[in-house]
């Protein structure tokens, strides 16, 4: 079982919403966590928790990946994204199970390849959650939700406009494709921005998530 660093509740009470924090390529969960100073203040009821993805990262041995990137096989890379949301929505119904909390009172932040993961297993999870709130990522293979697609929850996606690593058209594509299947999706790009999360995205997506997770 995945595991990572956590926040408790500002409010010291029991959490009410639990925010998952899903971490980029060759990072953990100690890269994300400290989002959770800036979220607390909207969101004082709620847990932030951020595991570590389940493989080491062949680029960077100190960090960890959810799928390999090496391969340019999409078979390949399909079947590893499949296993990959395994261990990802095994967390997240062990965390649920463990506050005793819903789905809906759940949401994912992703960054990288963290959003990746996030939008791929919030689509296909059986109960809908509150959000998903994705940086710098890109949606995986859009044309298999025709058959996959069971939940819809609320999604925002940020991008910077100068991003080297995911070109901020993934996110633009994304949003696209979704409003194809009816999804609730905005996205905003971030000006002079690279592949980070920039003060702006920051505001908005704890206006976003704040206004998703009930209180």
């Amino acid at each position: 079982m995945i595991s990572g660093p956590f926040v408790e509740p500002l409010s010291g009470k029991s959490p009410k919403q639990i925010v998952i924090f899903v971490h980029g390529y060759g990072a953990d969960g100690n890269d994300l966590i400290g989002l959770a100073n800036y979220f607390q203040s909207s969101l004082p009821n709620a847990i932030f928790l951020s595991p570590h993805a389940p493989e080491p990262c062949p680029m960077n041995p100190v960090g960890y990946q959810w799928f390999d990137l090496t391969s340019r096989d999409p078979a390949v890379l399909w079947k590893k994204i499949l296993i990959a949301a395994d261990h990802l929505n095994e967390y997240i119904d062990e965390k649920l199970n463990e506050y005793k909390i819903n789905d809906e009172n759940l949401a994912l932040v992703g960054f990288s390849q963290g959003t990746m993961m996030s939008l791929h297993v919030s689509l296909r999870r059986k109960k809908t959650m509150a959000a998903v709130l994705g940086y710098s990522g890109k949606l995986i293979a859009p044309e298999l939700l025709k058959n996959d697609l069971n939940a819809k929850p609320s999604i925002y996606l940020i991008h910077g406009d100068q991003d080297p690593m995911v070109p901020y058209q993934e996110t633009l594509n994304a949003e696209a494709s979704l409003k194809e299947y009816d999804v609730e999706i905005k996205s905003h790009i971030s000006k002079f921005t690279q592949h980070s999360i920039a003060e702006d995205g920051l505001k908005i997506g704890i206006d976003f998530l704040k206004s998703k997770l009930p209180d």
